[in-house]
């Protein structure tokens, strides 16, 4: 955790990816049939955009998860040896957070026109103390990013969601199953009622001859 707060950004954001990656696995949902990692899309009006993560709902609709929060600001807080480096520290942690929600809400995956996506994106923040922090240093962080779009969440809240996503796959495929077996059983039912018509068919063919 310490190296990965500290590291580069690319290493910081493998670390929130990671994290993200178990949440989906913990959940029951398998990579490249349930979601997509690191997707590439061009967007209609020319956009390159590459989402964290594509989650897939029934239907043909997605849902788009971003982990990249950068928590640069908050572990100079927790280390900080006086009060006003800590406060500095803590209000630029809340900015950064206001930062990502903007530029996360910028991005309109809604608008792409390759998703069918509701009109937000999940926001998660992997460390949960980071998540309160930023709240409580910013009382109207949450309702002013969902004003923007974005729905900030933290694993526990992140992993109720996918579990739910992971619920309704489990019900399509058994209505889908359903659906096979009850098609099966009518294309069977429709041989049977056409071999009992030959039948006596030739039955009729006999009782002439």
């Amino acid at each position: 955790l310490t190296t990965a707060l500290k590291g580069q950004s690319q290493a910081r954001g493998a670390w929130g990816e990671l994290i993200l990656e178990r949440l989906l696995e913990s959940a029951g949902l398998i990579k490249g049939q349930d979601y997509l990692t690191q997707e590439s899309l061009t967007t209609d009006d020319g956009r390159r955009l590459r989402p964290d993560v594509i989650l897939r709902l029934p239907d043909a609709r997605h849902l788009v998860i971003d982990s990249k929060v950068s928590l640069i600001a908050y572990e100079r807080a927790v280390n900080a040896t006086d009060d006003t480096t800590r406060a500095a520290a803590v209000a630029e942690h809340a900015r950064a957070v206001r930062t990502h929600v903007d530029q996360l809400s910028a991005k309109k995956y809604e608008d792409t026109g390759k998703l069918i996506t509701p009109d937000y994106v999940l926001m998660f923040v992997p460390l949960e103390p980071a998540f309160t922090l930023a709240l409580e240093t910013d009382s109207t962080l949450y309702e002013w990013a969902y004003d923007r779009r974005v729905i900030l969440c933290t694993a526990p809240t992140l992993l109720v969601t996918l579990k739910t996503v992971a619920s309704l796959w489990k019900q399509d495929r058994q209505t889908k199953n359903v659906q096979a077996i009850a098609d099966r059983g009518g294309a069977l039912y429709d041989k049977f009622a056409g071999l009992i018509d030959d039948l006596e068919a030739i039955g009729l063919q006999l009782g002439r001859t």
